[in-house]
């Protein structure tokens, strides 16, 4: 949000390209919008309802027809990618090799191992910052929750994050009712949770056991003549270098819940707590306001819980479904854009071992085994 500071700093407008606007695109666009001197330049969106729905947040960006197109734009700053999961490795290397600017790429960054060679050789030679968007990462809640952690918990043994929303919801062509093109719910979903235990634990997993299933979701649906294959719920449970250990439990169809998710981290001194809302265009209006993020801190000694609720600006929980966090990224890959900053906060190996280890729970959970880390990350 443009404050009277920034308008007397006289920053000079930031020029965004954005390829990809959907339902998550809009929302980009939507908090790109609320950043002071910023401007969405140009747009490559092939779907023409897509087209102009975005034209409502970026009305005057011009569409073009190709991403080829889009590089060739003049007045380009930094690109965001917000396409189909199958697509950001290929619309990556395309950006590599004619016009390399910071790029905000949605998760997750590869969806089949099959790109991963073409990924490495991005993250060694692409001359510009990736920034890969993990948007909970920056909820205000957990951001909280980070900062809190060690010293409520006294060192993390256990962290749990439990996801009880609603299921996938529509998206152009359906892409995300399969794996081959979403990279299977541990990918596509998870992947930001796999994030969030590599950042909270600030240690490397070591091995995955995972076990889901589609139950309920998507199964009188057919596509061309297929039925999904998207899980709609499982557990992971991931053992760190550290000696800590992590668990993900998700179910996809929860949307009763007051809270949409809910992470605890446990140690020798006690237990803090996150509870996060789901997107209040979903919350009953019957039901009065919807629920308010809280912190609670547990200490073992002496007992007695302390809560603290966390609101969050209405405007950017207009902005978007992710709790003003969508802002808050964008808040800071926009420092990254204009050299206030040096490096992406989630950069592309983050991105990509996030992945690594939605894949290894896919596995685990389709070969009913146990999942070595190293198996994933030699070949990677």
């Amino acid at each position: 949000m443009c404050s009277d500071s920034d308008k007397e700093a006289g920053l000079a407008s930031t020029s965004y390209g954005i390829i990809g606007c959907g339902m998550m695109g809009q929302e980009h666009l939507r908090n790109i919008a609320l950043l002071p001197d910023t401007k969405v330049t140009v747009i490559f969106e092939p779907d023409q309802g897509m087209r102009e729905a975005a034209g409502e947040f970026a009305p005057h960006a011009r569409f073009v027809e190709s991403i080829d197109a889009l590089l060739d734009e003049p007045e380009l700053d930094c690109i965001l990618i917000a396409s189909p999961n199958f697509r950001h490795v290929e619309q990556l290397a395309q950006i590599a090799a004619k016009r390399p600017v910071p790029v905000l790429v949605e998760k997750p960054v590869f969806t089949d191992q099959s790109q991963l060679s073409t990924l490495d050789a991005l993250i060694k030679t692409y001359p510009a910052p990736i920034w890969v968007a993990m948007e909970y990462r920056y909820m205000p809640p957990i951001a909280e929750f980070l900062r809190s952690s060690k010293e409520a918990t006294g060192g993390i043994k256990m962290l749990t994050i439990r996801e009880h929303r609603f299921p996938f919801l529509e998206k152009v062509g359906n892409w995300n009712r399969f794996n081959r093109y979403a990279g299977g719910t541990f990918v596509e979903k998870c992947c930001h949770f796999f994030d969030l235990m590599r950042l909270t634990l600030g240690a490397e997993p070591l091995r995955v056991l995972a076990s889901g299933g589609m139950d309920v979701n998507h199964l009188d649906e057919s596509y061309d003549g297929e039925t999904p294959d998207m899980l709609d719920n499982g557990y992971v449970i991931v053992d760190f270098d550290n000696g800590a250990r992590a668990m993900l439990e998700l179910c996809m169809f929860a949307e009763g819940s007051r809270y949409q998710e809910e992470v605890s981290a446990v140690g020798p001194s006690g237990k803090i707590e996150a509870l996060v809302p789901g997107p209040g265009r979903f919350w009953p209006q019957e039901l009065g306001e919807p629920p308010v993020s809280q912190v609670i801190i547990s200490p073992r000694d002496p007992k007695g819980p302390i809560l603290q609720e966390i609101p969050v600006d209405p405007t950017l929980l207009e902005a978007g479904d992710h709790n003003g966090s969508t802002y808050y990224q964008h808040q800071k890959f926009l420092e990254l854009v204009r050299g206030e900053r040096s490096a992406p906060e989630v950069s592309a190996t983050d991105g990509k071992l996030a992945v690594l280890m939605g894949i290894a729970a896919q596995i685990s959970m389709r070969e009913k085994r146990v999942v070595d880390m190293s198996e994933l990350l030699t070949t990677a």
